[in-house]
């Protein structure tokens, strides 16, 4: 593995990687071809182990080897493909059949469900009950075959599309246009192909990004064997959490109050209050998220001159307390609020695009041995007599 995936994984920097190599407790070997580092993962995981109550414990983290997507600093590589230029290059349509290794898009269009109209309900629950409601009504959704699988995952992505949307989002169209009709309340405007554009490019840069919390626990529900529908819900509980599918609502949050109050307030409140600025920093990308560029480039235009000046000014503000840079849940907070889309439509694409990097590592599950995530706990007593 390259250095800055084992120093990942090891929780160290990489300057601290290489002062084991010079202390004899690893050893790097050259790339054939090129000129980066690699490791030994066997080396990696045995250095894994940590020094607990004076003893060696093994980790007990599973380590999944994976072809779905790759980080590196320049951003994910899906199917080795950087998602950057695929985000300006394909549409969200075509990523997803890279990501699954289709050999053809196949049909999106709006599944007939047969069970009336899903109730007024906000998007998360609206989301829930089409995919609870794809499973109820696929008469052999035990079927894990692949071309099954990603005829499943489509019809689920083309159902949750066309449900969030007050009122019905336009018929037809590829998955981003029905999105973005949607989530703006139905209405066609001279921006919407601008508009469209921007989410499809969301959507792909959203689609996957390795082994996040929500991803890993889709794959735990595959290793069971669970089926498509079920294993895509056990993502969704993990996504409703505020630390990762709500991270951009955040950030939503922090722009209107930036509007309401003044940039200088906002940001004042929210370190106040929370003790960090959403939407800025990210654990993987130490310098700055390449999604936040790819993405701001096209919703930039689509904002008014005042909020694109007040959006400009959040961030210069935040460098000048030198807060982290910016990163994809503020780029996608300021393409939702910019465009008038309610609060919560960062987390409504957020989880339509990660459906499909959630169906590529399903599969990629599937050809594991079942059941091989098994987690052992280091017992410990409680000491506290009140504990």
């Amino acid at each position: 593995m390259p250095s800055e995936e084992a120093a990942l994984r090891l929780g160290v920097k990489v300057t601290t990687l290489y002062a084991y190599v010079s202390r004899g407790l690893l050893a790097s070997h050259k790339e054939p071809g090129g000129r980066r580092s690699l490791f030994d993962q066997a080396d990696i995981e045995r250095l894994a182990g940590r020094q607990r109550g004076g003893r060696q414990v093994e980790s007990r983290l599973a380590t999944i080897a994976t072809g779905v997507t790759q980080l590196r600093q320049d951003g994910p590589f899906y199917r080795g493909r950087r998602a950057t230029e695929l985000a300006t290059d394909m549409a969200f349509e075509e990523v997803a059949a890279l990501l699954w290794q289709a050999e053809e898009e196949g049909d999106w269009g709006t599944p007939d469900l047969g069970v009336g109209e899903c109730p007024l309900l906000d998007a998360s629950d609206r989301m829930r009950w089409a995919l609870v409601m794809c499973g109820a009504t696929d008469p052999l959704r035990a079927d894990l075959r692949p071309a099954a699988v990603n005829r499943a995952a489509r019809r689920v992505i083309a159902a949750l599309t066309d449900v969030v949307g007050k009122p019905s989002p336009v018929a037809g169209g590829s998955v981003a246009l029905r999105l973005a009709h949607g989530l703006s309340g139905g209405a066609r405007s001279e921006g919407a192909s601008l508009s469209a554009a921007a989410v499809d490019a969301a959507l792909v840069l959203l689609a996957d990004h390795e082994l996040a919390t929500s991803t890993v626990a889709v794959r735990i529900a595959a290793s069971t064997r669970a089926d498509l529908y079920d294993s895509l819900m056990a993502g969704f509980a993990t996504m409703a959490g505020p630390l990762h599918g709500g991270a951009s609502q955040r950030a939503y949050e922090l722009l209107v109050s930036a509007e309401r109050d003044g940039a200088a307030r906002a940001l004042n409140d929210a370190l106040r209050w929370q003790n960090h600025l959403p939407g800025f920093g990210h654990v993987i990308y130490k310098e700055r998220d390449p999604r936040f560029d790819a993405l701001w480039e096209l919703a930039a235009p689509l904002l008014s001159e005042a909020r694109r000046d007040l959006f400009l000014e959040v961030i210069d503000l935040a460098a000048l307390a030198d807060v982290p840079a910016p990163n994809c849940d503020l780029a996608l907070a300021a393409l939702s609020w910019g465009t008038g889309m309610p609060p919560d439509a960062g987390r409504t694409i957020f989880t339509i695009a990660r459906i499909a990097g959630w169906t590529a590592h399903y599969q990629e599950e599937l050809l594991e041995r079942p059941l091989r995530f098994r987690a052992r706990a280091v017992y410990s007593v409680a000491t506290d007599a009140n504990a």
